[in-house]
Protein backbone atom coordinates (compact mmCIF):
# COMPACT_ATOMS: atom_id res chain seq x y z
CA UNK A 1 0.00 0.00 0.00
CA UNK A 2 1.47 3.43 -1.02
CA UNK A 3 2.05 6.69 1.32
CA UNK A 4 -0.89 7.97 -0.07
CA UNK A 5 -3.54 5.21 -0.49
CA UNK A 6 -3.25 4.97 3.26
CA UNK A 7 -3.74 8.80 3.63
CA UNK A 8 -6.90 8.85 1.91
CA UNK A 9 -7.84 5.24 3.93
CA UNK A 10 -6.64 7.17 6.95
CA UNK A 11 -8.99 10.43 6.34
CA UNK A 12 -11.81 7.83 5.28
CA UNK A 13 -11.90 6.08 8.63
CA UNK A 14 -11.54 9.64 10.16
CA UNK A 15 -14.47 10.92 8.09
CA UNK A 16 -16.92 7.77 8.92
CA UNK A 17 -16.36 8.13 12.61
CA UNK A 18 -14.76 4.52 13.00
CA UNK A 19 -15.92 3.16 16.24
CA UNK A 20 -12.39 1.79 16.83
CA UNK A 21 -10.49 4.65 16.50
CA UNK A 22 -12.88 6.81 17.92
CA UNK A 23 -12.62 4.79 21.12
CA UNK A 24 -9.07 4.53 21.05
CA UNK A 25 -9.70 8.71 20.87
CA UNK A 26 -11.62 9.22 23.48
CA UNK A 27 -9.74 7.10 26.42
CA UNK A 28 -6.70 9.04 25.41
CA UNK A 29 -8.05 12.63 26.00
CA UNK A 30 -9.76 10.92 29.12
CA UNK A 31 -6.44 9.18 30.47
CA UNK A 32 -3.96 12.43 29.14
CA UNK A 33 -6.39 15.46 30.48
CA UNK A 34 -7.61 13.45 33.78
CA UNK A 35 -3.67 13.58 34.25
CA UNK A 36 -3.10 17.12 33.73
CA UNK A 37 -5.84 17.84 36.21
CA UNK A 38 -4.09 16.23 38.81
CA UNK A 39 -0.96 17.54 37.83
CA UNK A 40 -2.33 20.97 37.70
CA UNK A 41 -3.66 20.66 41.25
CA UNK A 42 0.18 19.24 42.59
CA UNK A 43 2.31 21.28 40.27
CA UNK A 44 0.41 24.89 40.36
CA UNK A 45 0.64 25.21 44.19
CA UNK A 46 4.55 23.87 44.25
CA UNK A 47 5.31 26.15 41.50
CA UNK A 48 3.79 29.06 42.87
CA UNK A 49 5.31 28.49 46.30
CA UNK A 50 8.73 27.89 45.16
CA UNK A 51 8.52 31.21 42.66
CA UNK A 52 7.22 33.30 45.66
CA UNK A 53 10.82 32.26 47.55
CA UNK A 54 13.87 33.26 46.94
CA UNK A 55 15.91 31.32 44.53
CA UNK A 56 19.27 31.00 46.78
CA UNK A 57 16.18 29.05 49.65
CA UNK A 58 15.11 26.49 46.98
CA UNK A 59 18.13 26.00 44.85
CA UNK A 60 17.80 21.74 45.50
CA UNK A 61 14.28 21.14 44.85
CA UNK A 62 14.57 23.59 41.68
CA UNK A 63 17.51 21.39 40.23
CA UNK A 64 15.48 18.32 41.17
CA UNK A 65 12.40 19.89 38.99
CA UNK A 66 14.80 20.72 35.83
CA UNK A 67 16.06 17.24 36.22
CA UNK A 68 12.45 15.43 36.50
CA UNK A 69 11.56 17.45 33.46
CA UNK A 70 13.35 15.22 31.43
CA UNK A 71 12.65 12.15 32.93
CA UNK A 72 12.49 9.45 30.31
CA UNK A 73 8.63 8.15 30.19
CA UNK A 74 10.34 4.30 30.65
CA UNK A 75 11.44 5.22 33.77
CA UNK A 76 8.26 7.22 35.09
CA UNK A 77 6.77 3.88 33.95
CA UNK A 78 8.69 1.46 35.19
CA UNK A 79 8.44 3.70 38.83
CA UNK A 80 4.66 3.08 38.28
CA UNK A 81 5.11 -0.46 37.65
CA UNK A 82 6.96 -1.39 40.74
CA UNK A 83 4.57 1.03 43.17
CA UNK A 84 1.42 -1.06 41.65
CA UNK A 85 2.48 -4.27 41.00
CA UNK A 86 1.37 -7.42 42.73
CA UNK A 87 4.63 -7.41 44.56
CA UNK A 88 4.62 -3.61 45.32
CA UNK A 89 3.55 -1.41 48.43
CA UNK A 90 -0.21 -0.37 46.14
CA UNK A 91 -0.43 -4.17 44.62
CA UNK A 92 -3.32 -4.61 46.81
CA UNK A 93 -5.36 -2.18 44.92
CA UNK A 94 -5.13 -4.08 41.21
CA UNK A 95 -4.27 -0.82 39.78
CA UNK A 96 -1.69 -2.42 37.29
CA UNK A 97 -3.11 -2.59 33.47
CA UNK A 98 -5.83 -0.10 34.26
CA UNK A 99 -6.80 3.50 33.20
CA UNK A 100 -6.09 4.92 36.36
CA UNK A 101 -2.66 3.41 36.47
CA UNK A 102 -2.01 5.47 32.67
CA UNK A 103 -3.11 8.63 34.55
CA UNK A 104 -0.61 7.96 37.30
CA UNK A 105 2.16 7.42 34.77
CA UNK A 106 1.26 10.83 32.96
CA UNK A 107 1.01 12.45 36.36
CA UNK A 108 4.21 11.95 37.58
CA UNK A 109 5.45 13.00 34.21
CA UNK A 110 3.38 16.40 34.03
CA UNK A 111 3.81 17.34 37.71
CA UNK A 112 8.02 18.41 37.43
CA UNK A 113 7.26 20.36 34.00
CA UNK A 114 3.91 22.44 35.48
CA UNK A 115 5.67 22.86 38.37
CA UNK A 116 8.76 24.11 37.54
CA UNK A 117 7.16 26.33 34.43
CA UNK A 118 4.77 27.86 36.81
CA UNK A 119 7.80 28.67 39.67
CA UNK A 120 10.10 30.27 36.49
CA UNK A 121 6.86 32.35 35.11
CA UNK A 122 6.29 33.68 38.82
CA UNK A 123 9.94 34.91 39.35
CA UNK A 124 10.17 36.32 36.34
CA UNK A 125 7.39 39.18 37.18
CA UNK A 126 7.30 38.09 40.77
CA UNK A 127 9.69 40.81 42.43
CA UNK A 128 8.09 43.71 40.26
CA UNK A 129 4.39 42.88 41.58
CA UNK A 130 5.86 42.10 44.91
CA UNK A 131 7.47 45.13 45.46
CA UNK A 132 4.18 47.77 44.17
CA UNK A 133 1.77 45.47 45.83
CA UNK A 134 3.88 46.19 49.25
CA UNK A 135 3.73 49.86 48.50
CA UNK A 136 0.55 49.56 48.12
CA UNK A 137 0.04 48.17 52.02
CA UNK A 138 -0.99 44.50 50.95
CA UNK A 139 -0.17 42.07 53.37
CA UNK A 140 1.22 38.56 52.45
CA UNK A 141 -1.66 36.69 51.33
CA UNK A 142 -2.74 39.34 49.04
CA UNK A 143 0.67 40.17 47.81
CA UNK A 144 0.90 36.34 46.64
CA UNK A 145 -2.53 36.04 45.11
CA UNK A 146 -1.58 39.48 43.05
CA UNK A 147 1.56 37.95 41.87
CA UNK A 148 -0.31 34.38 41.02
CA UNK A 149 -2.98 36.01 39.74
CA UNK A 150 -0.33 38.14 37.14
CA UNK A 151 1.62 35.15 36.37
CA UNK A 152 -1.65 33.36 35.15
CA UNK A 153 -0.74 33.36 31.56
CA UNK A 154 2.44 31.86 31.93
CA UNK A 155 0.82 29.13 34.65
CA UNK A 156 -1.82 28.34 31.80
CA UNK A 157 1.31 27.97 29.27
CA UNK A 158 2.71 25.84 31.65
CA UNK A 159 -0.09 23.75 32.13
CA UNK A 160 -0.54 23.58 28.29
CA UNK A 161 2.81 22.42 27.72
CA UNK A 162 2.31 19.76 30.75
CA UNK A 163 -0.58 18.20 28.50
CA UNK A 164 1.10 18.40 25.02
CA UNK A 165 4.10 16.30 26.66
CA UNK A 166 1.81 13.51 28.33
CA UNK A 167 -0.57 12.77 24.78
CA UNK A 168 2.37 12.18 22.40
CA UNK A 169 3.56 9.95 24.93
CA UNK A 170 3.90 6.13 24.55
CA UNK A 171 6.45 4.09 26.87
CA UNK A 172 5.09 4.50 30.32
CA UNK A 173 1.72 3.89 29.76
CA UNK A 174 2.73 1.40 27.34
CA UNK A 175 4.59 -0.54 30.64
CA UNK A 176 1.82 0.38 33.79
CA UNK A 177 -1.69 0.16 30.96
CA UNK A 178 -0.47 -2.95 28.65
CA UNK A 179 -1.66 -1.77 25.36
CA UNK A 180 -5.16 -3.85 26.10
CA UNK A 181 -7.75 -3.24 23.14
CA UNK A 182 -11.09 -1.71 24.57
CA UNK A 183 -9.37 -1.02 27.60
CA UNK A 184 -6.16 0.69 27.91
CA UNK A 185 -5.42 1.21 24.43
CA UNK A 186 -4.60 4.93 23.62
CA UNK A 187 -3.27 6.75 20.25
CA UNK A 188 0.23 6.11 21.07
CA UNK A 189 0.24 2.69 21.60
CA UNK A 190 -2.40 2.15 18.90
CA UNK A 191 0.04 3.19 16.43
CA UNK A 192 2.91 1.06 17.47
CA UNK A 193 0.48 -1.57 17.40
CA UNK A 194 -1.30 -1.42 14.33
CA UNK A 195 1.86 -0.20 12.49
CA UNK A 196 3.29 -3.74 13.36
CA UNK A 197 0.22 -5.64 12.09
CA UNK A 198 0.70 -3.71 8.57
CA UNK A 199 -2.68 -1.92 9.68
CA UNK A 200 -1.20 1.76 8.40
CA UNK A 201 -4.61 3.48 7.83
CA UNK A 202 -5.85 3.14 11.06
CA UNK A 203 -2.07 3.93 12.46
CA UNK A 204 -2.05 7.04 9.99
CA UNK A 205 -5.73 7.62 10.91
CA UNK A 206 -4.58 7.89 14.69
CA UNK A 207 -1.47 9.67 13.46
CA UNK A 208 -3.62 12.09 12.06
CA UNK A 209 -6.16 13.10 14.58
CA UNK A 210 -2.87 13.01 17.27
CA UNK A 211 -1.04 15.79 14.93
CA UNK A 212 -4.06 17.71 15.10
CA UNK A 213 -4.03 17.80 19.02
CA UNK A 214 -0.62 18.21 19.45
CA UNK A 215 -1.35 21.51 16.52
CA UNK A 216 -3.79 22.95 18.74
CA UNK A 217 -1.61 22.37 21.97
CA UNK A 218 0.76 24.17 20.76
CA UNK A 219 -1.54 26.96 19.38
CA UNK A 220 -2.93 27.48 22.96
CA UNK A 221 1.21 27.38 24.30
CA UNK A 222 1.62 30.50 21.47
CA UNK A 223 -1.19 31.96 22.53
CA UNK A 224 -0.12 32.20 26.38
CA UNK A 225 3.37 32.67 26.05
CA UNK A 226 2.60 36.01 24.29
CA UNK A 227 0.72 36.85 26.91
CA UNK A 228 -2.65 36.09 25.41
CA UNK A 229 -2.97 38.77 23.06
CA UNK A 230 -3.70 36.67 20.09
CA UNK A 231 -3.40 33.07 18.64
CA UNK A 232 -2.52 33.93 14.82
CA UNK A 233 -0.39 36.73 14.38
Amino acid sequence: MSLLEGVFKAFSLILTLDPNLIRIVLLSLQVSLLAVVFATLAGVPLGAYLGLKPPERTRFVSKLLYTLMGLPPVVAGLVIYLLISRMGPLGVLGLLYTPTAMIMAQFALAVPIIAALTMIGIRSRGKEVQETARTLGADRILIAWTVVRESRFAIFGAVVTGLGRVIAEVGAVMIVGGNIEGHTRVMTTAIVLETGKGNFELALGLGLILLLISFAINSLLYYFQGGGKDIVR
